[in-house]
């Protein structure tokens, strides 16, 4: 019991790292990023075609996918830099989908 409390039994963080393959982190990073960028040119897109009149309903539909898709790559981001492309492409997309609506919306 007192080598258990001195630390002496702890495994190091990342031990099992073998079982589930070399490059599983790699590609939970490359997952992360990717969806990241995705959010970040949807957005854009939705926040320009949100705002031509005559384009309304692809921004609406922009707007519609790129909030989404930002909130969860919010939730599986790692870096700071992927929060921040994550954050730039919810926020277009929401002001983007917020113009298209007052262009309207929905309708053809």
């Amino acid at each position: 019991m007192p080598e258990h409390a001195a630390g002496s039994s702890h495994r190091a963080v990342g031990a099992d790292a073998g079982a589930l393959g070399a490059d599983a982190g790699a590609r939970t990073r490359a997952r992360g990023g990717v969806l990241a960028v995705g959010a970040a040119v949807i957005g854009l897109a939705a926040l320009v075609l949100g705002f031509i009149p005559a384009t309304h309903f692809f921004g609406a539909v922009a707007g519609v996918i790129g909030l989404p898709l930002g909130l969860y790559s919010q939730l599986v981001s790692i870096s700071t830099n992927e929060r921040w492309l994550n954050v730039v492409g919810m926020v277009a997309s929401f002001v983007g989908a917020a113009f298209a609506l007052r262009h309207g919306g929905f309708s053809i």
